[in-house]
């Protein structure tokens, strides 16, 4: 039979007394009451989570927005990977970004990422406010070690800061996201012994003594869990480790004979080290940017080089080949974002899975990517954190406000009162 843990084991994790090396617990049964419902010795339910998922330059919409709406849509060639979680997911369309549309220097790029993620105009430096996850951050995120994380795959870094970041503390205030592996895993895990930071041996020789205390207070289930979810911290270490030396440092432009070919792996490093974030404890709100605003990108894994991202949504956007080609890109972007859904259904918590507890919003700058589009806009919501109805595709006439509200009030409980542009709740998808 299992001992009961504190809430407080499972926040302080193990690692060396007086150590900076810290490696967060996952959800053991241990931890939590006999129903699963809640931490063991306290009223206290599992606390919600908040991913605010982003990749840039719109959509090609014949691709990717269902024509029925309902419970019985079917699947878009973009949104098919997300078919095996279609009780998990709501589509949701017609979506308007009025901010988006204020006059403002640059191109139609700057103003739609502001008014996107804030809801506030083109200051003509940044984001005219905070972020929606930063907003959810100040009321869910002050008990954690990290009040929120910032994560980045794309290693282009050239433009301006609306570009580059999707995550602000205010107006004009970037938080930029973590872009290398090697980085985020340190951040998580502590820095200490050069050889592990270098990946010659594991951080986990440092926490083993720890771990093998602890799994002896642990019934056969929750040492099993223990085992394998230290099992995928090294296999993480490992995929790091594996990654080639340019990795290791940002790039101003991607070189014109191609970019870097394994950001599919990069993105699922991520996505893991995300889980990892989440399921211990360490954080509670995540922003995840998979590529930049108005992002210069190939796609060598997908057999497309020809372009870049941005000039795939425009010079060959009008032929059938154009469209098919954007049509395979945006279905990439949808694959690593199902990644994500399943890794956080696949792990344990409670009486349920990490996917229960967390609220998982996926947005563009853009809806159809050639016309730029600021209404009509196109989004992902996913997760059971509560509050929003799932299986279905809603078409609506509602601001982002009007969806960052809802989310924010109905589903993940962060009591935010208000946020820009938004003049009602969506009680068509809550």
């Amino acid at each position: 039979m299992n001992s009961t843990l504190s809430r407080r084991t499972f926040l302080r994790g193990i690692g060396l007394g007086g150590s900076i090396i810290r490696v967060g617990l996952p959800p053991l049964a241990a931890m939590f009451n006999s129903s699963g419902t809640a931490y063991a010795g306290t009223k206290s339910a599992m606390p919600k989570r908040f991913v605010f998922w982003f990749n840039g330059n719109g959509i090609p919409e014949k691709y990717w927005v269902p024509r029925e709406t309902g419970e019985n849509f079917e699947f878009t060639a973009c949104l098919n990977p997300l078919t095996p979680f279609r009780k998990d997911i709501h589509v949701i369309t017609g979506l308007d970004s009025p901010a988006a549309r204020v006059p403002q220097p640059g191109n139609s790029h700057y103003p739609s990422m502001s008014a996107l993620i804030s809801g506030q105009p083109f200051t003509g430096r940044g984001a005219g406010g905070p972020s929606f996850d930063q907003v959810i951050a100040r009321k869910i995120g002050e008990e954690t070690r990290f009040r929120s994380l910032q994560i980045g795959v794309s290693q282009e870094s050239f433009g301006e800061a609306i570009q580059r970041n999707m995550s602000w503390a205010d107006r004009d205030r970037p938080l930029p996201p973590e872009m290398l592996p090697h980085k985020l895993f340190d951040r998580l895990f502590g820095v200490k012994e050069a050889s592990w930071v270098n990946r010659q041996t594991s951080i986990l020789d440092t926490v083993q003594e720890e771990a093998k205390t602890l799994a002896g207070k642990l019934g056969a289930d929750d040492k099993a869990r223990l085992e394998d979810y230290l099992s995928s911290v090294r296999d993480v270490e490992r995929a790091i480790a594996s990654l080639p030396p340019e990795y290791r440092t940002v790039v101003e432009r991607p070189a014109e004979g191609g970019d870097l070919r394994d950001w599919p792996r990069i993105a699922k490093l991520q996505s893991d080290l995300l889980v990892h974030a989440l399921a211990s404890g360490q954080t509670r709100v995540a922003s995840y940017m998979l590529t930049k605003c108005q992002g210069l990108s190939r796609f060598p894994w997908l057999g497309h080089t020809a372009q870049r991202h941005h000039e795939y949504t425009h010079g060959q956007v009008e032929t059938p080949r154009g469209m098919r080609i954007l049509r395979d890109i945006c279905r990439w972007h949808v694959e690593e974002f199902a990644y994500l859904i399943g890794k956080l259904k696949a792990t344990p918590e409670g009486d349920g899975n990490l996917l229960d507890s967390t609220c998982l919003v996926y947005v563009h700058e853009h809806a159809e990517a050639n016309a730029h589009k600021n209404n009509n806009l196109a989004v992902l919501v996913a997760g059971h954190a509560g509050g929003i109805r799932l299986g279905m595709h809603t078409r609506t006439t509602g601001t982002l406000g009007d969806l960052y509200l809802t989310l924010a009030e109905e589903s993940v409980g962060a009591r935010i009162g208000s946020f820009p542009t938004a003049e009602r709740k969506l009680t068509e998808i809550a």
